[in-house]
């Protein structure tokens, strides 16, 4: 029982590492974050190891801006995701240079000076995972953390039928070798981040040459931003 809470225990302390921010900066922009890779996040060396340069080289991410304007645009209520296809393992940091494919899907209910200033505060957010958007597609993005808590790990993101992450919290059961630390950071930088277990990991659409379901790994992020505006 012991060893038990004492596992549970290092996930919380490896999130609380990645808290960087003590607030929303003055004429900020906040929100929610998830996404989720093709290879664990929250592991140890013999799991890593061995999936590095096979999995990991995809991924599906996306924000929901709770309060905030872009470049004067008011954004509030909607969301982006991103979707990409990397030459190597994504993190990996013995292959600096990786070079990926992506895809931006833009919430549809945003009008037309709305859809700009989400592709741009996206490209701002991860600006290494758009450097070739190979498409933009328009989609309802929606993003649902169960009780507001970030903690909880219970979170689901849509982008229409195209893109799905789907997370609950980490347990005792998926602590494997129990060495596990957080070995891949999310893939932008957070205010706050949890790793997550991911139940559903999938991209369905046709502008990357690859489309994936991916279910029940320790694959997944969800967590908070907050940033000043543009």
């Amino acid at each position: 029982m012991l060893k038990v809470l004492g596992t549970i225990a290092v996930v919380f302390a490896m999130a609380a590492s990645f808290s960087f921010a003590a607030g929303l900066p003055a004429n900020g922009i906040n929100g929610n974050y998830m996404e989720a890779r093709t290879a664990d996040v929250y592991t140890g060396p013999c799991f890593a190891n061995g999936e590095a340069e096979i999995n990991g080289k995809e991924a599906v991410f996306g924000w929901k801006i709770n309060n905030g304007s872009w470049k004067g645009v008011n954004i509030a209520g909607l969301g982006v995701v991103g979707v990409v296809r990397s030459q190597h393992t994504l993190g990996n940091v013995h292959e600096p240079v990786n070079p990926m494919i992506a895809v931006m899907i833009v919430d549809s209910r945003a009008n037309a000076e709305q859809r700009a200033a989400l592709q741009s505060f996206a490209k701002a957010q991860a600006p290494d995972l758009f450097k070739n958007v190979v498409q933009v597609d328009y989609a309802p993005v929606n993003l649902e953390i169960e009780g507001g808590n970030v903690h909880g790990g219970a979170a689901r993101l849509t982008a229409g039928s195209l893109a799905t992450v789907q997370t609950r919290a980490m347990n005792a059961g998926d602590h494997v070798c129990g060495n596990e630390e957080i070995w891949y950071p999310p893939l932008t930088k957070l205010e706050h981040a949890m790793p997550a277990f991911a139940t559903a990991n999938a991209y369905t659409g046709n502008a990357l040459g690859e489309t994936w379901s991916n279910h029940m790994q320790r694959s997944g992020f969800v967590g908070t931003f907050a940033v000043p505006t543009e």
